[in-house]
């Protein structure tokens, strides 16, 4: 049904990519904000393009109609209307549910954590969208995934291409959906699609395509700002000029290499504005001189600034800007790596286990433990009251529990507990 148990190991990983993903945001100044799992439905519908048929809609015992949060931008975007907040940083982790097909070998569910850094507030124009491209980045680099390339592109480039193309605005978001599917279908499909279904001409589509399929840097946007058609567009020009002072910024952050401005990237949710991005994990083995494949995408984001003021009851805008962690195709790629190294993942932190050699000394295991505890020192036993030492250090080298403390008569005598290194069978008396 697309969802999935997670076994306690595999909690943990996740739990170690979620601390690498957070430790990063509160890096950067970010706090934390949770948002009911429970919207409105007026509150969702309408802001994610072709993904809002994929919302769980529900309604209450009073006929409220609610629905499941599709994702974490929209409810931040109603926290910051209905709360009158114009400034903030904020991260959130939290699942989120979609009525998707789900492809659970390449991390697609039907309930996800998503992963959200958001800037929100009135600032000079590029220096937060700079920041939110520089924390993916840091993101990825710190989780070891291999190569990756993050591609950038600009809802206004794009809705400019669209003008001198001939496109009627009315079609400008379905036509970005349409792009969008460039990374996964050949042109040809997606000009099929143009002119099939959204019944464009073939010669608008052609011109679209001349456009959408250019990819490259600060040079590219410099050759299309000096283009005779897009020079003359409003917005493609503005469009640019963001793009042009965000590579400098790249720059300054040392990340630009890593940076592609690509024309095909469309992100097809409604709300976008400006700048748009999205980070995509390389082939690692390719031929001598093959141009390096991307395996999917694993993060994205970029700029809403009209989002706010549409549950504002005032219209107060606040731009926002913002980067999501596809946390759940990083954790399947991870959980590949583990099975294929044959790692095995600690699922408890116990330090010790106390033991007993003898029988009737349940006792004398309860008080230990109870002191181990109350010391702050995670520790376990068995419950039974005589098990076989044999069965007690088996259960530690199974659970990967480093130590042992044994009690048995002799110790008790003494005073004193026998600490043993279960994997080098070391004792020392402490």
């Amino acid at each position: 049904q697309g969802t999935r148990d997670h076994h306690p190991a595999h909690v943990v990983l996740r739990d170690r990519l979620l601390a690498t993903v957070i430790s990063c945001f509160k890096r950067h100044g970010a706090a934390p904000l949770d948002t009911p799992v429970l919207e409105l439905r007026e509150t969702l519908v309408g802001q994610y393009g072709e993904g809002a048929k994929l919302i769980y809609e529900l309604q209450d015992q009073g006929g409220e109609l609610l629905a499941l949060r599709y994702d974490l931008t929209v409810p931040f975007a109603r926290y910051l209307a209905m709360n009158k907040v114009t400034n903030m940083k904020r991260y959130q982790v939290a699942k989120v549910y979609r009525r998707d097909n789900p492809a659970t070998t390449r991390g697609r569910y039907r309930e996800f954590y998503q992963c959200d850094f958001d800037i929100a507030g009135q600032f000079d124009p590029m220096i937060p969208d700079a920041e939110c491209l520089k924390v993916m980045h840091e993101i990825l680099s710190d989780l070891q995934l291999g190569d990756f390339i993050i591609k950038v592109n600009h809802r206004q480039v794009l809705n400019g291409v669209f003008a001198v193309c001939g496109i009627p605005e009315s079609k400008f978001i379905t036509m970005c959906s349409t792009v969008d599917k460039l990374d996964k279908m050949a042109w040809e499909e997606v000009r099929s699609e143009m002119v099939a279904e959204k019944e464009l001409c073939p010669e608008a589509a052609d011109l679209i395509g001349d456009y959408v399929r250019l990819q490259g840097g600060l040079e590219l946007i410099e050759q299309l700002l000096q283009d005779p058609k897009l020079s003359q567009n409003k917005q493609a020009k503005e469009g640019l000029g963001d793009m042009k002072l965000l590579f400098e910024y790249l720059t300054l952050f040392g990340i630009a290499g890593k940076v592609r401005f690509d024309l095909s990237l469309a992100r097809g949710l409604d709300y976008y504005t400006g700048v748009i991005y999205e980070a995509v994990l390389l082939q690692q083995e390719r031929q001598p001189g093959e141009e390096p494949l991307g395996v999917g995408s694993v993060a994205g984001g970029g700029r809403y600034d009209g989002l706010v003021g549409m549950f504002d009851p005032k219209g107060r805008r606040v731009p926002c800007v913002g980067v999501s962690i596809g946390i759940e195709r990083i954790f399947s790629i991870l959980e590949q790596r583990l099975e294929a190294s044959g790692e095995k993942i600690r699922a408890t932190e116990t330090q010790v286990l106390v033991a007993t050699p003898h029988r009737h000394l349940l006792p004398a295991r309860l008080r230990l433990i109870s002191e181990l505890w109350d010391a702050g020192i995670k520790a376990e036993m068995l419950y039974k009251k005589d098990p076989k030492l044999l069965k007690q250090l088996q259960y530690c080298e199974n659970s990967g529990i480093p130590l042992a403390a044994i009690v048995g008569e002799q110790e008790l005598a003494g005073g004193v507990v026998k600490l043993r290194d279960v994997r080098t069978r070391v004792e020392v008396r402490m």
